[in-house]
């Protein structure tokens, strides 16, 4: 039998896991250093309870408050795209706004859900429920990656001179990239809102740093089994990201310490990335090609 404790963390890790899937889009593939997500995460979380405290069908605000974080992406883009703005101050400027948003959508700063019904009302298991969501989502998002869209989406990242010779415009794919990104990020406030019942605008803090954080563990863990998709990775990534915060919680670690413990486990993983990094690079130098010992020539 399952320990609550491990539920719990499975748990966490699947929700957070699916906004990780959101960060990974801006972060991995666009190489857009997007800060909104901290702003539309809550978003995901205040549009829920808005809904689901007038009544609306608890499926029907997980759609809901998709729509709202791809139109915050979507502002996002548009900022960076279309006004110049820096794509860092863009991702900043939309946070900020998006804080007074959450808090007209809400009314208040917190709602609280208990009476109301949510995707968990139906008597299945939570974890059952919340590993359809983002297993689902992982799925749907490699699917997309697939398409012809979702490589030229890719190819913006990775050779955005080869998206230009083939006619398609980098910035319409920048904005559609974010747009997705904050969806997925709103959806996974969502899950988390009708999880623990309640909705706040503090939510979102530290939403970035988490979810880069388990991208690191993930890819960590995964670079070298290359049969393993890079979304199962981070949702991987995301879980065991969870249970090193929990481990470090029944340490008797105070609550303040947490942000000390994500950049101690940030910078271990990171190190053993870099580390690895190194390693080949330094092997690659002494061995030639043929794996006999390359001459000073090759190696200087």
């Amino acid at each position: 039998m399952v320990s609550s404790f491990w539920l719990g963390i499975l748990e966490q890790g699947l929700i957070y896991g699916i906004m990780v899937l959101g960060v990974y889009i801006t972060y991995r593939i666009l190489d857009f250093p997007d800060l909104s997500v901290d702003g539309s995460f809550p978003l995901g979380a205040a549009v829920t309870a808005y809904c689901l405290v007038n009544g609306v069908d608890p499926y029907l605000a997980l759609l809901y408050a998709t729509l709202a974080g791809a139109a915050a992406g979507a502002v996002t883009g548009i900022l960076h795209v279309k006004l110049g703005i820096s794509n860092l101050l863009s991702g900043i400027l939309v946070m900020t706004g998006l804080y007074s948003i959450n808090l007209k959508v809400m009314g208040r700063p917190n709602i609280p859900l208990f009476n109301v019904e949510t995707i968990f009302s139906s008597g299945v298991s939570p974890l059952i429920v919340i590993a359809i969501v983002a297993i689902g989502s992982k799925f749907v998002l490699d699917w997309y990656f697939s398409t012809k869209a979702g490589f030229m989406l890719k190819a913006t990242g990775d050779n955005p001179q080869l998206v230009t010779t083939l006619g398609v415009d980098i910035g319409k794919m920048k904005i559609v990239g974010v747009m997705i990104s904050n969806a997925i990020v709103a959806l996974s406030g969502s899950v988390l809102a009708q999880r623990q019942t309640y909705s706040d605008a503090q939510m979102g803090v530290g939403i970035v740093v988490m979810g880069l954080a388990s991208i690191i563990v993930g890819e960590s863990l995964f670079r070298k089994i290359g049969f393993v998709k890079a979304t199962t990775a981070v949702i991987v990534g995301s879980i065991i990201y969870r249970a090193a915060i929990a481990a470090a919680l029944r340490t008797n670690l105070e609550p303040t310490d947490l942000k000390l413990v994500t950049a101690i486990i940030v910078i271990i993983f990171l190190g053993i990335n870099n580390k690895g990094s190194i390693v080949k690079n330094w092997a690659l130098g002494i061995f030639s090609k043929d794996g006999s010992l390359a001459s000073e020539k090759e190696v200087g």
